[in-house]
């Protein structure tokens, strides 16, 4: 279990990081001036997102602050600040698997956590992917709606959120695996796409080891 934690490292700095980045390149400092435009994992990691990560497969960060008051175009600067996190992740997911490609059978340990780096930023990229209040997918959605449709979306946030956190209530306490049930597939289908059979041998290696 150890081995993987440099790769949820990885994923979630590389998540908020983006996040700040990009909010930052649009005009909001929010996130700079508290510090949170980093990539020293100890500013992103949030201690139960972390241990869902670790432990089912799927988790957060602690969130970046954004202020969509200073982009030209509210709407469309939460739509693109929340896209660049998931987006970051599936480029940091490709980068580990053209290394992989390179290098991953030169080297068991190289290449193990080469693997576990896909699985756990494409796993990182779809979870806040759901179009889900609060994940990044709840704002992109908004974001591509007319004014009028995100407002009537905005009134179900909170069921929305409640729902999310039951389900993984659900998984932690109950074992359902609700969320792997619902995700794992199309997030093994990306991992192969991208490190192809000999990845995913590498990954369920890392994972027996575990």
């Amino acid at each position: 279990m150890a081995m993987r934690i440099p790769a949820i490292f990885l994923a979630l700095t590389v998540h908020e990081y983006a996040h700040a980045r990009a909010a930052s390149a649009m005009g909001d400092p929010t996130a700079r001036l508290q510090g949170r435009m980093t990539l020293n994992p100890l500013s992103h990691i949030d201690p139960m997102g972390f241990l869902c990560l670790l432990l089912a497969g799927f988790g957060w960060a602690k969130p970046v602050p954004i202020n969509p008051y200073f982009f030209p175009n509210p709407r469309r600067g939460m739509m693109w600040s929340s896209a660049a996190g998931p987006v970051a992740n599936l480029a940091a997911a490709g980068m580990c698997a053209v290394l992989f490609r390179l290098v991953g059978s030169s080297g068991e340990l190289l290449g193990g956590l080469l693997a576990v780096g896909i699985f756990y930023n494409v796993a990182l990229a779809l979870f806040n992917l759901l179009p889900v209040h609060p994940l990044d997918g709840s704002h992109v959605l908004k974001g591509m709606l007319s004014p009028q449709a995100a407002i009537a979306l905005s009134r179900y946030d909170r069921v929305l959120m409640y729902g999310l956190f039951g389900v993984i209530l659900l998984d932690a306490l109950f074992n359902t695996n609700l969320m792997g049930r619902l995700l794992m597939g199309p997030v093994l289908e990306i991992f192969r796409f991208l490190g192809g059979r000999e990845a995913l041998l590498a990954l369920a290696r890392m994972f027996r080891g575990s």
